[in-house]
């Protein structure tokens, strides 16, 4: 059975949705080129758990540095990917995202068990341990064709969204 994509106004989240595709997601992240880091989400429990899928294609441009001849994703994108996937899951319970941005409050027991190169798909399967209304703790795997890449604890909270720039 094919999902209907409709055009509902951005701050509304149908809570019906099992699944979203990337224009979705953009509805709902505010990350974009080169920095979105997740491209589909498979299956959403509200409140519980979220599964997202990341193409890692030779074209990102982490690849250029990260190593000529050698290319290997940065592990930080892959704990940046997998924090995504929670934000995507946080953010639809939050009326009012678009005047909130999802911060890094710790990464814990990070442990990188595979290299992730060109090519690769990441399964991201991201399970909340403690769920607060502007705060989450997270654990997080990131697969490769069902084996284990990446694994992390990670805790983010929403901070207001600051429409200027810091000041020196």
């Amino acid at each position: 059975m094919s999902e209907q994509v409709t055009n509902a106004p951005e701050t509304a989240v149908a809570t019906n949705k099992t699944a979203l595709n990337i224009v979705e997601i953009q509805r709902i992240l505010p990350h974009r080129y080169p920095f979105l880091l997740i491209d589909r989400v498979l299956e959403i429990e509200p409140k519980q758990r979220i599964v997202a899928l990341k193409n890692v294609s030779v074209n990102e441009p982490f690849f250029n540095g990260h190593f000529p001849g050698f290319p290997l994703m940065p592990g930080v994108l892959i704990v940046e990917a997998l924090a995504q996937a929670g934000g995507a899951l946080l953010l639809t319970e939050v009326p009012d995202r678009h005047d909130k941005i999802m911060v890094f409050s710790s990464i814990e027991r990070a442990r990188f068990r595979k290299p992730v190169v060109p090519g690769d798909q990441l399964r991201l399967e991201v399970n909340v341990i403690v769920w607060r209304t502007t705060a989450v703790k997270m654990e997080g795997k990131a697969y490769v064709d069902g084996k284990l890449a990446c694994e992390a604890t990670i805790s983010c909270q929403l901070v207001p969204a600051s429409k200027q720039a810091p000041q020196d």
